[in-house]
């Protein structure tokens, strides 16, 4: 792959300008131990505060050189004819290709000019000369070798001051078997004079000599098979004939061996070369058969392990099995117990088994004799299934392993939408399975749904597992703060994962907590992976990977392992942030919409609770509400929108807003459902007009309305769908009401109707939403006799009430929000109300207001006099003039003065500002003036019209 346009070539104006001097200046600032806003690529920056921590100095070079390079190696081999078409190419031009081995040292170098050869060695970056990180300093090669990735340095870029010249572009090379790193091609050129176009052709180039390298490996695995057939010369076992096709390496045609066995057949023959010694195995297959897997070590001309397969031919006898008896340097082992198992070394699995099947010496009949147990058996099919070296097996037996585990990590990580709990389930499948110890730390604000501000803030160690328990690792939900040295604060800076083969060597790692980390390697912890958790380009945290028990360090596939799995958590832990997001939004939107403060009413004592569903559900639409309305009466609502989500908690809101507003003008509670229903109705239709009805889908919801009157002590009630309410009254105990059955809102087309029930002074009311009862553990009729029986039960308060109802039916995981109101009733006494009828005669509107008057100076309220006497005068005066009769005065002394005014009329009054020269039309609006609210409720036979004034609060 091509460097990006941006990573080719510095920019004019940026910070790697030709005179360098803001990059020099950013370097200088890092050896002073300074921050550095802004300046160099964060790659360099690294790089720079690693060659500090090494003690480098940028004034010299002091560069170890070694005479006696391995010029023959297969890398070498691979690699020559690559780079003489590379060297042909950069011809007559000041630039050099170079190819360096996976310890930095320079192998074979090919300038374009004759004088380069000369200026380099005097730059001590000829052949022979080591361009490691730890002797030059920042440089492409030492880079690629520490970052395991392609890199290139510009002109100051470079740590050590006489680099400064060139500009540099290291592409590592991989051996494509084991997935490690080999050695690196370089090319270098004028740092005024670098050609974009050449990164390209170094990574095409680096690709070229990986495909020989695989090719030098097809090549030794076929000298191998050869030399194998060559020298076989086995004489025929008395009494068996052996079928022997050596060009053959199919299962025979016939042999009753299907795909599953041959899978299985290939796994353990990968498994036995990995081994690299003399096996027998006894591989039972399906159908009833058995067969025999026999390793043979070959060492002329390579070293290396063939695999032949004996399998006997015709339909499976009880005497089919293969006696197999002790053979020279051969181990017998059972078929389940002779693989190595993950991170264990094959030898050690060999040893392991052959200690516990009791190996000993080879009879004179060696492996033929292994097959000699049964003169009278049929033909035994023999040919070879698998030639490799052993260190090809073992490198395939990882593979499958990786396989596996990725396999794994698909189904165990990101079961739930749980920031933690997902960051936990990546270290649960990566231990022991591929490391030892595992840490995973995240940003805070990744736990509020929120993308992280700065990679270098304090981050919360979200997860901690290991093979034991009581190693020094920072413990969970501890904050931690990476130095940055440390591989953790390089790879969140970069963006790169970063790998330490050997901690005792890293001073970096240990830089962040010196003590902490001697009693980390003290527990044989010795090698280190950092993975940063990057989700749509966001750093979110960073993953550790450690090993202990394992004796073997990470390697440059366990880097690309390591990154698979934080990718796939890092999905999984984006989503779940993502998540937590929006679901904290539906919330917060949620408690917005609902009643923030309850407002005391002498009718009703409140209590409410609103909980919220569980993490792993969506928050949904249930609302409660309670609206003051006229004449001391008091309108209880609670409804559930169906759906989750934010659309559930929009709608919710947009439904209590039409609630409030239908019962400000004192709807009957059948009379507003209906109402409502055609709202929900409309929203529905509007929201699937131009949209996706399958993400959209049709508004619906439940709702019970009630209104409570306290001088009647009677309340209305009426249900869409919604569950019964539960009352409580003094004499009778607990019951639920049975009230007439309503659609839901959003059906159209049915009535609702109206209950009507008196209640007792101190009676309890209960109304709540269908996640209260709604449990797997109990019948909705259970619940319903816990919530009567728990409403029964004496407490201090209703707050009390709120909670030990919650207590007793919440269940464990609630799938769905819960909204309960609970309300006590008061009620206004007679000498609270005071009623007058009132004759069709303009004259009785004096006596009307002597009447009120001197009810006022019995209340003691006699500073409200006027304004009573004004406001009684105009609604008496209005009801016998344009009303119809019968007319009666309310006067009501609550918290509150409210005077009422009814007739038979259903015609309402309008207020109107009245014109210069008109001679009425005044009344209303002196009304409005001088009281604090007003209004016309309609009944079933006529109008109230009614005015509330403020009483001053007693002293």
């Amino acid at each position: 792959m091509a460097l990006a346009l941006e990573d080719a070539a510095p920019a004019e104006g940026s910070d790697h300008m030709e005179d360098g001097w803001l990059t020099a200046s950013s370097r200088e600032r890092v050896l002073a131990g300074k921050p550095v806003e802004g300046g160099p690529r964060g790659a360099i920056l690294s790089s720079w505060r690693r060659c500090q921590d090494l003690g480098l100095s940028p004034d010299r070079l002091d560069v170890p050189y070694e005479e006696d390079l391995e010029l023959d190696s297969a890398l070498v081999c691979a690699a020559d004819p690559v780079l003489d078409r590379l060297g042909a190419r950069i011809a007559g031009t000041w630039a050099s290709v170079a190819l360096a081995d996976a310890q930095g040292r320079v192998l074979r170098r090919l300038v374009g000019e004759r004088p380069l050869t000369g200026y380099l060695e005097a730059l001590q970056t000829a052949a022979g000369f080591s361009l490691a990180e730890r002797f030059v300093g920042t440089n492409a090669i030492g880079m690629a070798l520490v970052e395991r990735r392609p890199c290139h340095v510009f002109g100051h870029e470079h740590f050590v001051g006489n680099l400064h010249a060139e500009a540099c572009v290291s592409v590592p090379i991989t051996d494509p078997l084991s997935g490690r790193i080999v050695g690196v091609l370089d090319y270098s050129c004028s740092h005024t004079k670098m050609n974009p176009a050449m990164a390209s052709l170094v990574h095409k180039a680096a690709r070229a000599v990986e495909g020989r390298l695989l090719e030098q490996s097809s090549q030794r695995e076929q000298a191998l098979l050869q030399a194998y057939l060559h020298a076989r010369q086995h004489p025929g076992i008395p009494g068996i004939p052996v079928r022997v096709d050596p060009d053959d390496f199919r299962v025979p045609p016939g042999s009753a061996v299907d795909s599953r066995d041959q899978d299985l057949l290939q796994e353990m023959a990968a498994r036995m070369i990995a081994a690299g010694r003399k096996a027998v195995i006894e591989v039972p297959l399906s159908h009833g058969r058995q067969g025999t897997l026999v390793a043979q070590p070959v060492s002329d001309p390579f070293e290396g392990v063939v695999v032949e397969m004996f399998l006997p031919d015709g339909p499976p006898q009880a005497h089919d099995s293969v006696a197999a008896s002790p053979a020279q340097g051969a181990v017998i082992l059972p078929w389940r117990h002779a693989l190595p198992e993950q991170g264990q070394a094959p030898e050690a699995a060999s040893s392991r088994a052959g200690a516990t099947t009791g190996e000993t010496a080879c009879p004179p009949g060696g492996v033929e004799e292994i097959l000699h147990a049964d003169t009278t058996r049929a033909l035994i099919h023999r040919f070879p299934l698998m030639v490799g070296e052993s260190s090809v097996g073992k490198f395939a037996v990882e593979a499958r392993n990786r396989l596996q585990l990725l396999w794994e990590a698909s189904l165990r990580i990101g079961t739930t939408l749980d920031v933690p709990r997902t960051a936990g389930e990546l270290a649960e499948t990566a231990v022991p399975a591929f490391a030892d110890f595992v840490t995973v730390d995240l940003h805070d604000p990744v736990f509020r749904g929120e993308e992280p501000v700065a990679a270098s803030a304090p981050m919360r160690r979200t997860a901690v597992r290991g093979i034991q328990e009581g190693c020094p690792f920072y413990a969970e939900h501890e904050l931690v703060s990476f130095a940055p040295t440390t591989p953790q604060a390089r790879c969140l800076v970069s963006g790169w994962p970063a790998l330490e083969p050997d901690l005792k060597a890293a001073g970096g790692w240990s830089a962040q907590d010196p003590a902490r980390a001697e009693l980390i390697l003290q527990q044989g912890v010795h090698s280190l992976i950092a993975v940063p958790v990057t989700a749509r380009g966001v750093v979110l945290g960073v993953a550790s990977f450690y090993r202990s028990a394992t004796p073997t360090p990470f390697e440059d596939d366990d880097l690309l392992l390591a990154q698979e799995l934080v990718t796939r958590a890092a999905v999984c832990i984006d989503n779940a942030r993502r998540y937590t997001r929006e679901r904290t939004t539906a919330v917060t939107l949620q408690r917005s919409l609902l009643p923030q403060g309850l407002t005391e009413q002498a009718a009703l004592e409140i209590a409410s609770r609103y909980l919220p569903a569980s993490a792993q559900a969506d928050v949904g639409g249930d609302w409660f509400d309670v609206i003051p309305l006229s004449g001391a009466r008091v309108a209880l609502i609670v409804g559930d929108v169906v759906g989750h989500g934010l659309q559930a908690s929009v709608t919710m809101g947009r439904l209590r807003t039409a609630v409030r507003t239908l019962a400000d003008i004192d709807l009957p509670p059948d009379e507003l459902l209906t109402h409502l229903d055609d709202i929900v109705i409309r929203l529905s239709t509007e929201a699937t007009i131009g949209a996706d009805t399958e993400t959209t889908g049709a508004i619906g919801a439940t709702c019970l309305y009630a209104v409570y009157d306290p001088v009647s002590r009677r309340c209305t009630l009426a249900r869409a769908g919604h569950p019964l309410p539960a009352v409580v009254t003094p004499d009778r105990g607990a019951e639920i009401l049975d009230l007439p059955a309503g659609p839901p809102l959003g059906l159209g087309g049915l009535p609702f109707e109206t209950a009507e029930v008196a209640l007792p002074e101190d009676s309890l009311l209960a109304l709540y939403t269908d996640g209260l009862i709604g449990s797997r553990e109990r019948t909705i009729d259970e619940s319903l006799d816990v919530l009567c029986h728990t409403l029964a039960q004496p407490a201090p308060s209703l707050d009390a009430i709120c909670d030990t109802t919650l207590n007793a039916l919440l269940p464990a995981r609630a799938n769905d929000d819960i909204a309960l109101l609970l309300v006590r009733t008061h009620a206004l006494g007679a000498d609270q109300v005071a009623t007058w009828d009132v004759p069709s005669d303009p004259a009785v509107v004096g006596r009307m207001r002597e009447c009120a008057s001197d009810q006022l100076a019995a209340w003691g309220l006699e500073e409200a006099a006027f304004t009573t006497e004004l406001v009684v005068s105009e609604l008496v005066t209005n009801a016998i003039r344009y009303g119809q009769p019968p007319i009666q005065l309310r006067l009501i002394h609550n918290r509150s003065l409210i005077c009422e005014v009814s007739d038979g009329s259903s015609t309402a009054p309008h207020l109107r500002r009245a014109r210069v020269f008109d001679e009425g039309g005044r009344g209303l609006l002196l009304v409005a003036q001088f009281t604090q609210r007003w209004g016309t409720r309609h009944t079933r036979h006529g109008k109230t019209i009614w005015a509330e004034q403020d009483l001053p609060i007693a002293n």
